[in-house]
């Protein structure tokens, strides 16, 4: 009876994380041993910044709507306020998007955010 090695499926297990680990430095990318460590951590990494990208992005959106909403003479606390009671539901993305892309529709928004503070 033939003897069966596990050659091909360690091949086949070990470039997969190789190719996983490109872009690292050092032997990181070429041994097997230091690559899976690198591969795993990478993961971690990818997993933790899912979340924190989620975090950042509301930040930048919310940075981008107070600079544009200043120079409509309003704070941004002043904004979302005025835009909850007027009823507005356009989200920190959607408000952003039109600071930057559209200042005229973006000034629209925050006339009617303005009069519905006025009203109360």
């Amino acid at each position: 009876m033939t003897r069966v090695t596990s050659g091909v499926t360690t091949r086949r297990r070990h470039r997969r994380v190789i190719k996983a680990a490109k872009g690292a430095r050092g032997r990181q990318k070429n041994t097997y041993r230091a690559a899976v460590q690198r591969v795993e951590k990478n993961l971690q990494y990818a997993y933790r910044d899912r979340r924190t990208r989620k975090r950042d992005f509301r930040s930048l959106w919310i940075q981008r709507i107070n600079a544009a909403a200043r120079a409509h003479g309003l704070r941004y606390g002043e904004l979302i306020n005025g835009l909850d009671r007027a009823g507005v539901e356009l989200d920190r993305k959607v408000l952003a998007d039109l600071a930057v892309r559209d200042p005229d529709a973006f000034g629209l928004v925050v006339k009617q955010a303005q009069a519905a503070l006025e009203a109360r």
